[in-house]
């Protein structure tokens, strides 16, 4: 008797409605209802609220194991924070990506100061296990508390506009929020960013940079890698 523990135990929807509902709420910008149309469209019954459900169980899982899965970033990483409104109240939206734009980590934090800086750099190296071999930021004054935790022999390079790379990594985040009409809380919006961030990017392949063959191998293989990440096929 097989002990491999399903995380689809006790649900009575296929795996594969599932994980499709998951992909295209976070890899288009759809809403609930919107995703809930499109399976109705393909004849799968379901209620948004169900949708939001399994975003929220299922999406954590697949998110965190295509993080275990994704290949090693490069070695130039790109830190910044933008502002997001939270019931009224500016928060911090932390975030690094490497030189190829795969984003590397995030965190949603109240302050901007060096204590914050210092959080989101010391959970950035804790989840990565290595460093890079250059950090860009902006001129940022709490970056200076970053200084102090750069292992020996990494450069940091503060300008104004070298770090447009992370700033335009934000666009997608931007663009959710709009749609779910803002974040509920701190806690709601790290939650859905750390689900978020890890599936989006999965599938943002660089196509400007790829021949029509480069991009559709490189396409088949994120899709291998989503199948293999949720034991699952995209419902056809």
């Amino acid at each position: 008797m097989s002990t491999i523990f399903s995380p689809y135990r006790g649900i009575r929807f296929p795996p594969e409605m599932i994980n499709q509902a998951v992909w295209l709420y976070h890899c288009f910008s759809l809403s609930l209802r919107e995703v809930e149309l499109i399976l109705a469209a393909q004849g799968l019954e379901v209620s948004y609220e169900t949708i939001r459900k399994w975003s929220l169980r299922f999406g954590r899982i697949c998110a965190q194991t295509l993080r275990r899965r994704r290949p090693r970033p490069g070695d130039k990483w790109f830190l910044d924070k933008v502002f997001v409104r939270i019931r009224g109240k500016l928060r911090y939206h932390w975030r690094a990506v490497d030189q190829h734009s795969n984003v590397l980590d995030v965190l949603v934090q109240s302050r901007r100061n060096k204590k914050a800086a210092k959080r989101f750099f010391r959970k950035l190296l804790r989840g990565l296990c290595y460093a890079p071999r250059v950090i860009v930021t902006d001129k940022l004054g709490s970056y200076g508390a970053v200084k102090r935790e750069i292992p020996p022999g990494v450069e940091h390079r503060q300008s104004r506009y070298l770090n447009n790379r992370c700033e335009v990594s934000h666009q997608p985040t931007r663009r959710r929020e709009h749609h779910m009409r803002r974040f509920k809380s701190v806690r709601h919006a790290q939650q859905f960013l750390a689900t978020h961030t890890p599936i989006h990017n999965h599938f943002q392949l660089r196509r400007h940079r790829l021949s029509a063959n480069e991009y559709r191998a490189a396409r088949d293989r994120a899709f291998a890698t989503w199948r293999d990440a949720t034991g699952t096929a995209l419902v056809g």
